[in-house]
This record gives C-alpha cells, structure tokens and sequence, in this order.
C-alpha cells in the first residue's frame, strides 16, 4: 500500500500545476484568482522543489513588481484576468516583507544574479517603505490590525508576525547584497536590533533574561510596560501577538511563533518553550494546525464585532482558531529544527489527511477547516496549501529545513 504521505505528494504537486498563471502563482483558481504576494511566495516554497514548477515564483515577483506604487508598495494582490493590482483588502504590510523574502528563495535555488541585480530598485524601493512603517523610531513596524495575513484578526501596532518577517527581510537584503558586490552589514545591524527589540517586547518570561543586559540600546520603558498595564502577566511560553499602547494580546499567535523559530528570532530556550506548550494545548487536534490558542470570544477586549462578517471569525474558525493546512507545514518544518523527527513525521501523516478532506471530493487542499471538527469552510484547491504540504514533506525526508537555511541552492530533485 502506499503511503498517504506519498498519495498526498502527488496530489499536491498536481494541485501545483494548476496554479501557475502566465502572471505567477495564483492562490485559488476557484477563490482567489489572483497573484497574492503571500500567497505566492509561500506556496513557492513547495514550487521550487516541484519539478516544472520553478520559474512561477519569478513570473510572480515580475508581476508584483510592475504593479510597486511609486512609494514602493507591493500589491496585496495582482488580479490574473486583469493584470492589474486589486483594491479588495488593498492594504498589507506583509506584501512589501514576502516580496523581499520571495526574491532570497529564488535565488537561492537558481543563483540567477542578472534577476536579482533587474529586481535590485524595486527591492530597495519595498525595503524603504517598510522602514516608514516604523513611525515612532523605536526600531519595530507599527501595523495596523488585519493588515496582513490575518484580514480578520485585531493585533495590531508591534505585532509579531509582521516583525519577525521582517527580521527576516533584512537579514534577506543582507545576504542578497554580498553577491551583488555590495556592503549588508547595514542590513545585518538592523536586523539584529529588530530581532533584540521582538525579544525584550514580545516575549515574557526568563527566556529573554540575557537580553536585559547593560549595553540594551533605548527604549528602556518596554521593560515595565506590560507589567504597569497587567501585573498578572509574568510569563508567557510564547511570543505575545502584539504590544500597543498600554495594551497586548494574551493569546499565542501560532504562525507568528512558528515563523520565531523557523526564522532564528527565537533562542534556544524560547524554541523549546513554544514548541512544549503547542504540544501540550494540542495545537494539531483535530489537525495541524489551529492558528490561535485559546480562542476569542464575544466580551474579550480582543474581540471585534467585524469578526462576525461573513461567519467567518467566529470562535474555532478563520483566523480565530481555524485549521489552517499551510500553517500546519511550518508546524512540520520548526518541529524538523528542532529535532523533533517522530513528531514531524507524524504530524505530516495528519497534514495529508487533513489536505484529503473535502466538501465535494476527495484531495481538496482546503484553505482552512473548522478548529474543532476538522471539516472544511474554506475554498478548495488552495495554491499555499499544496505547496506547504510539499515543503513539509521535503523537510522531513530531508531532515533539515531546505529553503530557508541560508546556502542551500540547487534543491530540485
């Protein structure tokens, strides 16, 4: 018999083929038919270990970029029938930080410098307008709430998961810029006081101890904010979602922690925290994963009432504790970082059968599914779903996180 594991391989890799648009990766021919900046960068982690698939992230990052505004802002999302930005959820910051990681991917992969040197203005362009995201100086992005992947969800102001892609995004530009005969080290510094600042704002507990040291740059008042505002909150075993103005989320932003540790802003210490405490809350019940713990309910001071549009982010849905199948990939691969070999592999066992479910047939590759019952509420066929399914399936035959590790080129196999 063959294995689920391989069964949904296959079925992924042809998910994968009806994606690629003549203008990129499209998230969801019946959905969202449209090149999704997000979306299609990480759906490409898969692509680009998909045999015929590893040009679409580059047709992607060309179509994004032709439609930069003059700020240097990157589309939400380019419309496949048009080719033209689209203005439905127009505003994201996340766009500007997955179009800067896209290119690293690439090139990591094929090396190509001629593209990476074309693409070099409306990176540095993209890069810019992200720094104006910083509009207090204190070194993190300020984002609004739902202006990124999480469209219904209220963190808001120093949020995690935008500031540790960028992290992520500087480090990018750093390593970028060697091969093109220029100087990172700007790039490298920045990235290291972003990465500081996510440790002494976000994070609770005596993990972050080491970062409290004399020489700790500015912005000392962080150190007593969260307890002059909650003197309950003492430790956390995960990264807060968001610190704002004398207020914070008290939730685990599941893709936001698991991105932490893929992506090295999470110490040794804060990784296994995460990890220990996902494992005991039973993130992957029914499936892997639910993107949020605990839920928010009617009366929360998170709670907004716009979550009842479309019945969308009602507790244990959408963003508010649904199962999202491409986090559930990252899930895969920080459990591979850390080692955690037994529990990835079954954890991908439960990420095939959960991608096997659907309303109609068989092999979906739904966008979420209901955080209690497992079953599917989203659109079918999704772009990211696949390829984080593949992503996760190299991972662990691999035993390392390819892509993201820096030097890993020439991956296709």
């Amino acid at each position: 018999m063959v294995p689920i594991t391989e069964i949904a391989l296959q079925k992924a890799q042809e998910i994968l083929g009806s994606e690629c648009s003549p203008i990129g990766l499209m998230a969801s021919p019946e959905g969202y038919p449209h090149v999704w900046a997000r979306d299609s960068v990480i759906t490409s982690l898969g692509a680009l270990l998909s045999p015929g698939h590893e040009t679409c992230l580059k047709v992607s990052l060309q179509t994004l970029a032709s439609q930069q505004s003059d700020l240097g802002a990157i589309p939400n999302n380019v419309s496949v029938a048009t080719g033209r930005l689209d203005h439905t959820n127009a505003g994201s910051v996340d766009s500007n930080l997955w179009f800067i990681l896209g290119h690293l991917f690439q090139y990591r992969m094929d090396g190509n410098l001629s593209f990476l040197r074309a693409q070099w203005p409306a990176l540095e362009k993209a890069l810019l307008w992200l720094r104006y995201q910083d509009s207090n100086g204190c070194g993190l992005l300020e984002v609004h709430e739902a202006a990124d992947w999480a469209d219904l969800l209220a963190n808001r102001f120093n949020i995690l998961y935008d500031n540790v892609l960028w992290y992520a995004a500087l480090r990018a530009m750093a390593e970028m810029a060697r091969p093109l005969g220029w100087d990172g080290s700007r790039y490298d510094e920045m990235a290291g006081d972003v990465r500081h600042k996510i440790r002494i704002v976000l994070w609770v507990g005596p993990e972050a101890a080491d970062e409290w040291g004399p020489n700790c740059p500015g912005h000392s008042e962080w150190k007593h904010t969260l307890s002059q505002v909650d003197p309950v909150l003492v430790k956390r075993p995960f990264f807060l979602p968001y610190v704002a103005f004398r207020d914070y989320g008290d939730y685990c932003d599941v893709f936001g922690n698991l991105l932490a540790i893929l992506f090295g802003v999470a110490n040794p210490a804060q990784e296994k925290r995460i990890l220990d405490y996902l494992h005991q809350v039973g993130i992957a019940e029914p499936y892997p994963v639910r993107v949020l713990n605990p839920v928010i309910y009617p009366g929360s001071k998170d709670w907004r009432e716009y979550y009842r549009n479309n019945n969308l982010n009602l507790p244990e849905q959408y963003h508010n504790g649904g199962i999202w199948p491409f986090v559930g990939g990252f899930y895969v691969a920080a459990l591979v970082k850390a080692g955690r070999m037994d529990e990835a592999r079954l954890q991908l066992e439960k990420l095939a059968e959960v991608n096997r479910l659907g309303v109609e047939d068989e092999w979906e590759f739904n966008e979420w599914c209901h955080g209690r019952t497992g079953r599917p509420m989203g659109y079918p066929h999704q772009a990211w779903s696949a390829g984080m399914y593949v992503f996760a399936y190299h991972c662990v035959a691999g035993g390392q996180v390819t892509i993201l590790n820096e030097g890993q080129m020439n991956l296709t196999n």
